[in-house]
């Protein structure tokens, strides 16, 4: 599904990512850890385009997207939900909502509100009186309707109530087997990727420096790399 290759990224002359390779199948959930400042988000926006990269390859099933623009490789199947979340304040949740749409219908598809049913009650009000937790519902609606083949989520628990971070890990399980999606999600939060992820890589210094499923995750290996 998305194959990264020998990826390399720097911020000037600065070296942000080393030589990152990994591999994520159909409907599979991928969890990057790591402490701030390791290169989680270095790496995700990469992904997506918004940060380049030097050298290395990302491909979506067999399509190679380095060098490509962002809206080239939305259009080749990758989504992503920024970290803050970047929702349109100003607009309903509808109008956010529509903005993802790359199809000429201007209808909300209906498994979006059936998923998220409290985008459904609150339609009319505006991005901007949404909880926090409302908000990044809102931000992977957005992304979902660009019919991802890979949903790339940044930090998604950040300033959530832990009620609410259980239900979008609920709601994004059903969404990759529904929906054939697969999900690679950056996180500090361990409880939230136990409840996601099926593998997690671990992330230091630019490096991938672990990498175990998640049957045979050594959880205090794992933590050992988020603490300082």
């Amino acid at each position: 599904m998305l194959e990264v290759s020998h990826l390399n990224v720097f911020h000037g002359e600065s070296q942000a990512i080393r030589d990152v390779s990994f591999r994520v199948g159909n409907c599979e959930s991928v969890a990057i850890m790591g402490r701030n400042g390791m290169g989680k988000t270095t790496l995700l926006k990469s992904l997506i385009g918004m940060l380049p990269s030097r050298s290395g390859s990302i491909r979506v099933e067999s399509q190679e997207l380095a060098g490509s623009p962002s809206h080239q490789r939305v259009l080749k199947g990758l989504a992503f939900v920024p970290q803050g979340r970047m929702i349109f304040s100003q607009l309903s949740v509808e109008e956010n909502i529509l903005v993802g749409l790359r199809h000429p219908q201007r209808t909300v598809p209906e498994y979006i509100y059936r998923f998220f049913p409290v985008l459904a009650e609150m339609k009319s009000r505006r991005g901007g009186n949404l909880s926090g937790g409302q908000q990044q519902m809102l931000a992977i609606a957005r992304a979902l309707v660009t019919d991802p083949k890979v949903l790339i989520l940044d930090e998604p628990t950040e300033g959530i109530q832990p009620s609410i971070i259980k239900d979008i890990a609920r709601v994004l399980n059903l969404l990759r087997v529904e929906r054939q999606i697969a999900i690679v999600v950056s996180e500090q939060v361990l409880s939230f990727a136990l409840d996601l992820a099926d593998r997690f890589l671990v992330i230091d210094r630019g490096r991938i420096v672990h990498d175990e499923a998640r049957a045979q995750l050594d959880q205090e290996k794992v933590k050992s790399f988020l603490t300082i």
